[in-house]
């Protein structure tokens, strides 16, 4: 596997960008150390390559992006993996606002907490919140699997059309057009693959216990 080791400390964001994407193509796996929480990190990426963030990230990390794996070894701030079509985003500790907004496909994993508007107008894809998430979980949600192993605030699935959410945690509220259904077994089948992906160890009986949040039929 070849790397790439970027110094993003004297660098400015487009700088930043424009050394990720003239990297990209000829590495396998790209580190990045000092990412002092810059805004936009590899957005647009449609590199199939591997990203890992040696800290904290500002606002709509992997915008965009098609293609790369990203793993943050930090937190990250609004609109996390906002549109990302193809890839995966794993951030080890909280994100922001609007965390996998208007995600199309991939993946989208926070280990931590997250603020409000988690997973908004999601066509399709999968967000995993691993702590608590703020009011209007799932607004306008269109597609997709929104999972929230912590509690939910106000408004859970406002507005929702499509997809389904689960939360493991107690949910304050429902938002207009959301009513919770029952959790079958392959649901349970389905949700214990894609946590145990991705380093969530729960038992038997927590997949039982999900609450399954849909659109009011």
């Amino acid at each position: 596997m070849t790397e790439y080791v970027i110094d993003a400390k004297d660098m400015t964001e487009k700088e930043l960008n424009r050394t990720i994407k003239e990297q990209a193509p000829s590495h396998d796996k790209l580190i990045i150390n000092n990412p002092e929480s810059r805004h936009n990190i590899c957005a647009g990426l449609i590199e199939d390559v591997n990203i890992e963030i040696n800290g904290s990230a500002g606002y709509f990390v992997g915008t965009m992006v098609d293609g790369p794996n990203i793993h943050i070894n930090g937190n990250a701030g609004w609109f996390a993996g906002d549109n990302m079509t193809e890839g995966e985003l794993i951030i080890e500790g909280t994100a922001g606002d609007g965390a996998g907004q208007g995600l199309y496909g991939g993946t989208v994993v926070v280990k931590g907490n997250t603020g409000s508007r988690t997973g908004e107008i999601m066509k399709g894809g999968t967000v995993i919140i691993g702590g608590n998430s703020g009011y209007m979980t799932g607004l306008l949600m269109m597609g997709g699997k929104l999972i929230i192993l912590g509690d939910v605030t106000d408004d859970v699935g406002e507005s929702i059309m499509r997809g389904t959410i689960y939360v493991l945690g107690s949910v304050k509220s429902l938002g207009k057009n959301a009513m919770i259904d029952e959790i079958t077994a392959e649901d349970q089948e389905d949700l214990k693959e894609v946590l145990t992906k991705y380093g969530f160890k729960l038992s038997d009986e927590d997949y039982k216990d999900f609450k399954k949040i849909v659109n009011i039929q």
